[in-house]
């Protein structure tokens, strides 16, 4: 599944004519691009979909989904290890089929 997840900003760079910005998923910290949404600054939260900023969101909206998310494991399942969490469902691509290395 590929949510959109709230993520705080830390940092704002111009990366080859792209503003980038490095993201805190609830300690996940990724890069995201902020194309939609250039006069994004730091310690502001977006809704962040596919590496993409696409919505500005209140801190105390950011953190009730957060903490959400995290409550039924999604954070884990969005972020987490893809090798270890097919490897504990036994099901590498939804298919039913078990994950071999």
């Amino acid at each position: 599944m590929c949510l959109a997840v709230p993520g705080r900003v830390l940092s704002v760079e111009d990366r080859d004519g792209t503003r980038m910005a490095t993201v805190d998923f609830g300690g996940v910290v990724k890069e995201v691009c902020l194309e939609y949404l250039p006069d994004l600054q730091v310690g502001e939260y977006a809704i962040v979909h596919v590496g993409f900023a696409l919505q500005r969101l209140d801190e105390e909206s950011a953190r009730r989904t957060l903490e959400l998310f995290e409550n039924l494991g999604m954070l884990q399942e969005e972020f987490g290890d893809p090798w270890e969490q097919a490897v504990q469902g036994g099901d590498s691509d939804g298919l039913g089929r078990e994950v071999q290395r």
